[in-house]
């Protein structure tokens, strides 16, 4: 076991093997991680998770983070990861790394994750673009193996078929599940037999999919499938993400069932802030940060406070901006803040007083934080 400081926080990394490498697309393949016996409870894992892999790009040491394709009953680790260009670390990944080498893997982390119901009746629609599908197929995978009374819905977008990832692992299980799986492939840059599954999925589309495919429930005329949704899953770009969590929040879907997982750095707001706060100026700010305590002061509260303390050159860890990855979570040990929103802490966390500092509005004049909670 390794420690390394990853995002601000201190990571536990193993040594695993490679157990498979398979070019998936032109520019995605997979991974399959050996596991040994002693390992086995340190890389248990839910659906939607994933795991940091460091490994040696360019010379240079590299952190990664990359979803889980395999669910957890398959007993298994297996990542899909997309090769972004040429010269990037994914391509080093490739190319440097074969079956039986060793590489550095954190365990699993992440909170796009959701309670399991075998025992309920529910419907859960996924919308994924490109590489996004990763955590998404995961859950799904594991929803139709452990939750027989729910029925899934998956919209995938891709630039072209070409492009698409794991279709043929999609369409078997769509026809094995039949009764219970829908898939929709659309396509940004590839013109369709059917005009409606050309274009990205955003709010426009999602509309027609309400209207169009999600329209009439089978065993009641006078409902519709969007009116039984429990919950929807998005992943993708943050662009994508922002689009549809908003409109699925104004068709009616309230905001803690809408769960996402972000693909990249996104420094704005994924829900528009809708409150108004007094106005306090010269607001002291004391935190600690991998046992180093800071002290600095920031020039109101019109910002949030982690954008304050990035713009002074403070170390403070992060990773989306948006409320979603979970990097800035510290303790609020002194003062009050607002969380304007949170798709990360859990309703004990937020009574603990863990709070998002990128999601953070200072409502005191001093507040203390502690990055080292751990």
């Amino acid at each position: 076991m390794e420690q390394q400081i990853y995002k601000g926080k201190l990571t536990q990394f193993h040594r695993l093997k490679i157990a498979k490498k398979e070019k998936l697309t032109k520019n995605t393949f997979s991974l399959e991680l050996e596991i040994p016996e002693d390992l086995k409870e340190n890389f248990q894992f839910e659906a939607g998770q994933y795991v940091s892999i460091q490994f040696q790009s360019h010379s240079k040491n590299v952190i990664n983070d990359y979803s889980m394709t395999s669910a957890p009953y398959e007993k298994k680790i297996v990542l899909g990861i997309k090769i972004n260009s040429v010269q990037s670390a994914t391509s080093q990944l490739f190319e440097n790394y074969e079956v039986g080498d060793e590489i550095l893997v954190s365990e699993p982390g992440g909170r796009f994750t959701l309670v399991s119901k075998p025992s309920e009746f529910r419907t859960i629609v996924g919308f994924a673009a490109g590489i996004g599908i990763t955590p998404i197929l995961s859950h799904f995978k594991n929803i139709l193996h452990t939750e027989p009374r729910t029925r899934l819905f998956l919209f995938l977008g891709n630039k072209s078929s070409e492009e698409l990832v794991y279709r043929e692992l999609l369409d078997n299980l769509a026809s094995k599940h039949h009764n219970r799986l829908q898939i929709f492939y659309f396509y940004s840059q590839e013109k369709t037999a059917d005009q409606f599954f050309y274009g990205r999925l955003d709010a426009k589309k999602l509309n027609l999919i309400i209207n169009q495919i999600l329209h009439l429930d089978d065993t009641d005329e006078e409902s519709t499938i969007w009116d039984a949704v429990d919950e929807v899953l998005i992943c993708g770009k943050g662009e994508m993400i922002k689009t549809l969590a908003n409109a699925c929040y104004h068709h009616g879907i309230p905001k803690k069932n809408i769960h996402f997982e972000l693909f990249e750095e996104f420094n704005d707001d994924i829900y528009p802030v809708e409150k108004e706060f007094p106005l306090i100026e010269d607001v002291q700010v004391d935190f600690k940060l991998l046992g180093k305590n800071y002290q600095t002061e920031l020039p109101d509260n019109r910002e949030k406070i982690l954008q304050q303390l990035l713009t002074q050159k403070f170390p403070v860890p992060y990773s989306c901006k948006s409320g979603i990855c979970g990097s800035c979570e510290c303790t609020l040990e002194e003062g009050e803040v607002e969380l304007l929103e949170n798709e990360y802490l859990t309703e004990k966390e937020e009574a603990q007083g863990k709070i998002l500092a990128c999601m953070s509005i200072a409502k005191s004049k001093k507040i203390k934080l502690n990055f080292d909670f751990n």
